[in-house]
């Protein structure tokens, strides 16, 4: 069964375009009658879309995960802050993303989320790198000075020795935080294509999103690049 697609917003507020525009089939919920509206959604196949313009977002997806703690829920933001982000993630949402995105894009967190994937901006994710980055060297700096030398852990294989060439390209645009639509036209190749680079990262790599990917190459020191592998457009 297909996802469907909400839009919670005041009553007298109309669809974005752009939403209409990437999903014909959205549904507006009203923020009015939230409580009702909310036996409209089907757990399992239900994304809702907030926007941080109504300064009751916090309360509304409290609310609707409360209700259905299943139904994924995006934040649009039209001035995306990391704070803004970090709170919509912290409280639940699966998403944090430009209000004023094309529709392509939208379509694109939508993918990420339905399969289980986190969706943040750029910003976002470069500070939760670092965070997260900061905290891991601090915890095996821990690790390595409470074992002897002979009982230390082996690191885990270097994530960039398992992709080829290409997939290393791929990866290494969509951790700067470019689009699938970006990539493509960095490469000179179709979106098609960069999602199935993608694809064949995430299984290679064991990660479900670009979060999780941007984190495991963050752990690994990206090798010095060999010329005669450099792939060509």
């Amino acid at each position: 069964m297909s996802t469907q697609h909400f839009f919670l917003s005041s009553a007298a507020s109309a669809l974005p375009e752009r939403l209409l525009e990437a999903f014909s089939g959205i549904k507006p919920l009203s923020a009015d009658a939230l409580q009702a509206g909310l036996a409209d959604l089907s757990a399992a196949q239900s994304l809702v879309w907030l926007s941080s313009a109504d300064a009751q977002w916090p309360l509304a997806l409290r609310q609707i995960l409360q209700a259905r703690p299943d139904v994924r829920v995006v934040l649009l933001s039209g001035v995306p802050e990391p704070a803004e982000g970090l709170r919509a993630l912290n409280d639940g949402a699966r998403g944090y993303t430009h209000a004023y995105g094309v529709p392509a894009l939208l379509q694109e967190v939508a993918l990420v989320i339905e399969h289980g994937g986190l969706w943040v901006g750029p910003d976002l994710l470069q500070r939760l790198v670092g965070s997260t980055t900061a905290a891991l060297a601090t915890q095996q700096a821990v690790s390595k000075a409470q074992l002897p030398a002979a009982a230390a852990p082996s690191a885990d294989p270097n994530a960039w020795t398992l992709l080829s060439a290409r997939e290393a390209q791929v990866a290494r645009a969509v951790s700067a935080g470019r689009s699938n639509k970006e990539v493509a036209a960095k490469m000179f190749i179709s979106e098609r294509t960069v999602k199935a680079h993608l694809g064949a990262i995430f299984e290679k790599l064991g990660v479900r999103d670009r979060l999780q990917l941007v984190l495991r190459l963050s752990a690994s020191p990206e090798p010095a690049p060999n010329p005669a592998e450099e792939p060509k457009p």
